[in-house]
């Protein structure tokens, strides 16, 4: 593979990327009888312009401890085998659909088909697309799609590394259960909601990592 554009801070190079594979769905008219929907903005929910958005979402994951890292759309895979050789990732799984593009040199991928839970738990790590994302909490929607597989390699694996479009953060939840609503009422999948990587506390308020999914999340987002 020839060397892919550098990795940047989300503030500096890669927020150009990211205005201009936004500007199509900014200056996007309606359908012919379809009006506009309406704006809604309130104080204590302003309105973001989608820049903002992706640097509200990537802080909310590293809020939470995530790892994130921006690119160019054809330097994902450069970014994920950086991710995969930071971990010493060398199996991972990964979604039917994920496209060649974002598959990294050096490691050995698996094709999820019909993993077992112990062939899952074996790998060190899975690589999955993102149906959207939410900034306000910094969340992950994985609906289930090709470029996101079966809702176990997600659960399963400690290392999750999720590829996350621009195009797709948005501001709140009732945004990003627009672009899910198709995936439950048409297909019927399940939906998970990721805030970081997994962990929760015990009574004495201890936080543990990994007890309901990956300990490790790293996420790229992509321009586009």
């Amino acid at each position: 593979m020839e060397d892919a554009p550098p990795v940047t801070d989300p503030r500096e190079h890669v927020l150009a990327s990211i205005r201009s594979a936004l500007h199509a769905r900014e200056s996007a008219s309606p359908p012919p009888g379809e009006p506009a929907p309406a704006a809604t903005p309130t104080a204590a929910e302003p309105t973001l312009p989608d820049e903002q958005l992706v640097i509200l979402f990537i802080d909310r994951l590293r809020d939470y401890g995530a790892a994130v890292t921006t690119c160019e759309p054809d330097g994902i895979a450069h970014a994920l085998q950086e991710a995969c050789r930071r971990h010493h990732a060398q199996r991972l799984v990964v979604a039917p659909g994920v496209p060649e593009r974002w598959r990294p040199d050096g490691v050995e991928l698996i094709a999820d088909q019909t993993l077992t839970y112990q062939e899952l738990d074996a790998v060190d790590g899975v690589i999955t697309g993102a149906a959207a994302a939410i900034a306000t909490s910094g969340t992950i929607a994985l609906d289930g799609g090709p470029d996101q597989g079966r809702r176990a390699i997600t659960l399963i694996p400690d290392l999750h590394l999720c590829v996350v479009s621009a195009e797709r953060v948005v501001a709140r939840l009732p945004e990003a259960l627009e672009l899910l609503s198709s995936a439950v009422t048409r297909d019927r999948r399940p939906i998970t909601l990721i805030s970081g990587p997994s962990a929760t506390a015990d009574i004495e308020l201890r936080r543990v990592q990994g007890v309901h999914g990956p300990r490790r999340l790293e996420v790229v987002v992509s321009a586009g």
